[in-house]
């Protein structure tokens, strides 16, 4: 297992669909991932530079590789990996702490 700092663009216009899907569970249901990229995604953070940043442990090789096929790329742009993080995944959402929620009203 690895974790990551991933930063991507989210499609503004596709946000709605993407809460309505983390609301419903839908993302969770996913498997093997699901659980933890529904976590991930229900805490992404927004940047003044207009991407969301949010803290992914992953087991894939190459990274995110079926996150990206069953949800990342059909919502976000330009998906990257910041850094990887040594040690549990609070250490990474620490470095994110300041930036304000993806969304408006807590998931």
């Amino acid at each position: 297992m690895a974790i990551y700092l991933i930063k991507a663009r989210p499609k503004l216009t596709l946000l709605d669909d993407l809460k309505k899907k983390l609301q419903k569970g839908e993302i969770y249901r996913l498997q093997p991932f699901g659980n933890e990229l529904e976590l991930s995604l229900k805490n992404a953070k927004l940047s003044d530079d207009g991407y969301a940043y949010w803290v992914e442990e992953d087991y894939c090789s190459p990274p995110l590789k079926m996150e990206r096929e069953a949800v990342l790329d059909e919502y976000f742009d330009d998906i990257e990996i910041v850094e990887q993080i040594n040690g549990i995944p609070q250490i990474g959402w620490e470095k994110i702490k300041d930036i304000s929620s993806l969304w408006k009203e807590k998931l």
